[in-house]
């Protein structure tokens, strides 16, 4: 598609800016709240709304029952290229009401110091976001008559509940997904003026652990000494998970990490993210992670090993003598690229058991796991996706990394075979879960005409 056709397209979407807010005012009024029975014909509804209004546009849209609530599927357009973009169109419940300026669901545009803002449950996370990406569409195909490529869009309704449908819907449904790759688009630009690209997520695997050392609580008096104290034994394990550099001590827990490029590096460098005023903001003051790495690399691109939950003995008011018969904790692990959730756990109960006196016992509970996600930044259509949002933003986007896990990211590739792609507008003071969620004007309007180039780049 030339630059031409893509002026074509953001021209329109400059004229229909009105029309398109009318459009997502409309799904906005919808209380599509999935975590509460009651509103089920409600999430419903949002999902005809959006076929319906897909089928308008030229896509041929569908609502498809499932396990749940039923997902939305529309495809359009032809050409070598083929794009799969993943959203959701139910948002979560408003409670506490009384913390709403106004009806979450009478969504407003109000100016706050300058800048115009949609007030409304789901503005932002992420009905705002979804309809960014079908403006983009509606604007390709009402300018040029038609998409710069294939396009399927899959929209599902519980993804703020239990996701009971997703999976095994693209599991029975994997041929007509497939795509080259795939676009989320329920993240955060990295700060008012910079668009980023998600290409890092961290994997996670939790568990508990618990030490029983003698048949029966103790007198500390009477047995304080020869009797093994279980949370002493425990806390001195778990104490042993990291060195003095703040490195992991489980075997071969670094195995799979990748190493960050210096393009990556280069490009986190440039961000001007202020170490201070982060753990400032949490009163803290000296960084406690490994030694020799930023706080970006150890939030995006590091694996982790935290303890969540320690407990044992008497923790009631005043005092009480005893030894305890049991110590108890939850545990952590925040995982990186290629890092094997299963082996991570077995080192985990390798380590507490080498750490264990011989006439002790442990008890093991591990919970369900997965990987994280590492992209490479030179992947083509990552670097034609940066390209596009530069010529946007008129600056570079961030390729950023995240923390946490966002499992439809790990889901995709998992049972789809194609990268997922994390491209997102939000702000970090949205209020996405809380009351008075908004989504900026310029949220709204430049993810349009981003999603436009974006397409058109491809």
């Amino acid at each position: 598609m030339t630059e031409s056709h893509i002026e074509t397209a953001l021209n329109f979407a400059e004229k229909n800016l009105d029309n398109a807010l009318e459009t997502l005012f409309g799904l906005l009024k919808i209380k599509s709240i999935s975590s509460e029975s009651e509103f089920r014909p409600e999430c419903i509804k949002a999902g005809k709304y959006l076929v319906d209004e897909l089928n308008r546009i030229g896509f041929k849209a569908d609502l498809r029952d499932a396990l749940g609530l039923p997902l939305v599927v529309a495809t359009a357009g032809e050409g070598e290229k083929h794009v799969l973009f993943y959203g959701h169109y139910d948002v979560q419940p408003v409670d506490p009401l009384e913390l709403w300026r106004r009806d979450p669901f009478e969504p407003v545009i109000e100016e706050i110091d300058g800048n115009k803002i949609i007030f409304g449950r789901g503005s932002s996370d992420d009905k705002g976001q979804v309809m960014t990406f079908i403006e983009a569409c509606r604007a390709h195909i009402e300018a040029n008559g038609k998409l710069p490529c294939r396009v399927t869009i899959l929209l599902e309704g519980e993804e703020e509940s239990d996701s009971i449908s997703l999976l095994p819907f693209m599991r029975e449904n994997a041929k007509e997904l497939a795509a080259d790759c795939a676009f989320i688009c329920d993240t955060e630009r990295w700060n008012i003026d910079t668009p980023a690209i998600t290409i890092g997520l961290r994997g996670n695997i939790t568990g508990e652990v618990k030490i029983i050392a003698a048949n029966r609580d103790l007198h500390s008096g009477l047995y304080g000494g020869p009797a093994a104290n279980p949370i002493m034994i425990l806390a001195n394990a778990l104490a042993k998970m990291r060195d003095e550099n703040g490195h992991i001590t489980l075997d071969g827990f670094y195995d799979g990490a990748p190493v960050l490029s210096d393009k990556v590096k280069a490009n986190w460098a440039s961000l001007g993210f202020d170490e201070g005023k982060f753990l400032g903001d949490i009163g803290l003051s000296i960084p406690y992670g490994e030694n020799g790495l930023t706080a970006l690399e150890q939030l995006w691109a590091r694996p982790t090993a935290e303890i969540c939950g320690i407990h044992g003995g008497y923790t009631g008011d005043g005092f009480k003598t005893v030894i305890a018969s049991e110590a108890f904790a939850k545990v952590s692990f925040r995982l990186v690229g290629d890092q094997d959730p299963d082996k991570i756990w077995a080192a985990f109960e390798k380590h507490i058991l080498r750490n264990l006196p011989k006439d002790c016992k442990a008890i093991f509970k591990k919970n369900i796991g997965g990987k994280g996600i590492a992209l490479d930044p030179e992947n083509s259509i990552i670097a034609a996706t940066s390209k596009a949002l530069e010529k946007e933003w008129q600056k570079p986007a961030a390729l950023i990394g995240c923390g946490a896990s966002i499992p439809v990211a790990k889901e995709i590739p998992e049972i789809l075979g194609m990268d997922a792609i994390l491209v997102g507008f939000a702000m970090p003071d949205d209020n996405i879960h809380s009351p008075n969620e908004k989504y900026d004007l310029l949220s709204f309007k430049k993810g349009i005409r981003s999603w436009i180039r974006i397409l058109g780049s491809l």
